[in-house]
């Protein structure tokens, strides 16, 4: 048999990867690191430093941390969401506008998504797919009961 080729992730980091809120945790890092980034800008782009300076750069490292500790601790990913929400839209107060909006997009996103996954949940199989295996159990229980027995 021809060995297929290799197709997306391995089947390690697949399965690492389907028993967490993945993409929730990764959007909310990834909005923190965003807005960290903004802060950075020159002082002609920076809109709003914001009270001293220090909650600009604490809140969004707090994102990235939370963001981290969905992926790596999802058990407790409901506390961290609900911490990520607070802190994400602190950023539009403290941290040009949360990023100038992208970061905060990015960061109330993964925390909605971390928010809703279910660890035991069942894959959604599409309508599409449901009616093609009924229809190929339908044929096969047609093709079975015109052969004699």
């Amino acid at each position: 048999m021809p060995e297929r080729p290799h197709q997306g992730p391995r089947p390690a980091f697949r399965r690492w990867r389907a028993r967490r809120p993945f993409w929730g945790g990764l959007l909310l890092t990834l909005g923190g690191g965003e807005i960290l980034l903004t802060e950075k800008a020159s002082l002609k782009v920076v809109m709003h430093i914001g009270m001293q300076g220090l909650a600009g750069y604490l809140l969004p490292t707090l994102m990235v941390l939370l963001g981290l500790l969905i992926l790596f601790n999802p058990g407790q990913r409901l506390f961290y969401s609900l911490t990520g929400i607070l802190v994400t839209l602190g950023t539009w107060i403290t941290s040009n506008l949360g990023g100038f909006f992208v970061g905060l997009l990015l960061g109330a996103t993964g925390c909605c998504l971390a928010f809703g996954w279910l660890p035991d949940q069942a894959p959604r199989v599409s309508r599409r797919r449901r009616r093609k295996e009924s229809r190929e159990a339908a044929r096969r229980l047609a093709e079975g009961a015109g052969e004699p027995a």
